[in-house]
């Protein structure tokens, strides 16, 4: 049935095809997701929403492996949690330390000048990690308030080592900044062991939920450093001295209207992620991770990423000489529903990232897509 506006413009009623999702996100949500998100809205200071939030702050918790107390979502999505994160840790004037090998290192570069930070960077090839030593370096010629970095660049499938980085920012008395947006729930994570400050995720990859929310945790260190601030952060939406009060306390401050049905829908893809269990989600990723490695290699595709620093969740993966991109993803689209991710930036035309996030993770996904591309090339 078409319905019509007052300037005569008639409107479908939308439906989609059925997409096998291994591309960068979003990953496939499973239907008790789907479900927990068609259930009947309630208001977002309904007591019984409450609790649901209190379960969700726990779950986030668990998930990150921190006891902080200031951990829940934000809403909006990933870079929602990215922006918070550095607009309320960082003042005008302050150094931030940023390490740059992709796409979403070169986002939180630009976040930290537009809110007046003083940008001090390391970088290292697309495709390669950030090399410690270089940020020890770096450190000789600065005294950064923040060090950040990308656990997982989802634009090239570099899966980053946070230990020694976090070491040095502690040496320094900086507060490190992680993004676990592709590897939250998908690899190892240990928000506290590995001294992490602040951390934020997104819901839409290996966690299997719609997208539009942020996971984000914060330090005693990062939050105190929120109340010693001494001016206001540039975002009212985004001040985490405001946004705690909705979701800390007996008695909930008003901030703004949540998404009420995006937070079932995530209340529902944690217990998903703790009912399989953390260990057993993070084998299962390195498990298809190999599997989809043996099939390609039997093709003769290569990977981009040197093997002890691959993603399992995002295969980044070269395209043959004489192979075009477009062509293939579109066929691949078209006659088989299954998306996978082109290259960005300098990796535009040259890579194809292949997810296998969350419920995207399986064999039956791997077997349809690998046959596809045999057949395609």
């Amino acid at each position: 049935m078409k319905i019509q506006d007052t300037m005569g413009i008639k409107y479908d009623q939308f439906s989609t095809n059925r997409r096998i999702l291994m591309g960068p996100g979003p990953s496939e949500v499973h239907p008790r997701v789907l479900n927990a998100m068609a259930t009947p809205l309630i208001g977002h200071l309904d007591p019984q929403f409450l609790d649901i939030m209190d379960d969700i702050k726990s779950m986030v918790q668990a998930t990150f492996d921190t006891r902080n107390n200031m951990s829940f979502v934000v809403s909006g999505p990933a870079t929602t949690g990215m922006e918070t994160c550095l607009i309320n840790l960082l003042e005008p004037g302050d150094e931030a330390l940023i390490c740059i090998n992709g796409v979403f290192g070169e986002r939180m570069a630009d976040m930290v000048e537009r809110c007046g930070g003083v940008l001090k960077s390391v970088e290292a090839p697309w495709g390669k990690p950030i090399d410690p030593e270089d940020v020890r370096t770096a450190l000789r010629s600065c005294k950064p308030k923040v060090i950040a970095i990308v656990h997982g660049e989802t634009s090239t499938g570099v899966l980053q080592p946070l230990e020694e980085i976090a070491g040095l920012a502690k040496s320094v008395d900086a507060l490190f900044v992680v993004d676990a947006v592709t590897t939250h729930c998908g690899v190892d994570l240990r928000m506290d062991d590995w001294e992490i400050d602040a951390m934020y995720a997104g819901t839409q990859k290996c966690l299997s939920a719609p997208p539009g929310l942020s996971p984000i945790s914060m330090s005693y260190r990062a939050t105190q450093a929120i109340a010693d601030r001494k001016t206001k952060v540039q975002s009212w939406f985004m001040d985490l001295s405001l946004v705690q009060n909705y979701w800390a306390g007996s008695r909930r401050a008003y901030h703004h209207t949540g998404p009420v049905s995006a937070m079932f829908a995530l209340h529902e893809a944690y217990r998903m992620v703790l009912e399989e269990g953390l260990e057993n989600r993070y084998e299962r990723h390195e498990r298809n991770h190999l599997i989809l490695k043996e099939g390609l290699e039997e093709m003769g595709l290569e990977f981009l990423v040197e093997e002890k620093y691959r993603l399992p969740m995002l295969n980044a993966v070269k395209i043959p000489d004489g192979v075009d991109d477009r062509k293939v993803r579109k066929q691949l689209l078209q006659d088989y529903n299954i998306e996978i991710g082109g290259g960005m930036g300098v990796l535009d035309g040259k890579i194809w990232r292949i997810g296998l996030m969350g419920e995207s993770s399986s064999i039956n996904h791997i077997h349809m897509l690998l046959s596809a591309l045999k057949k395609i090339l």
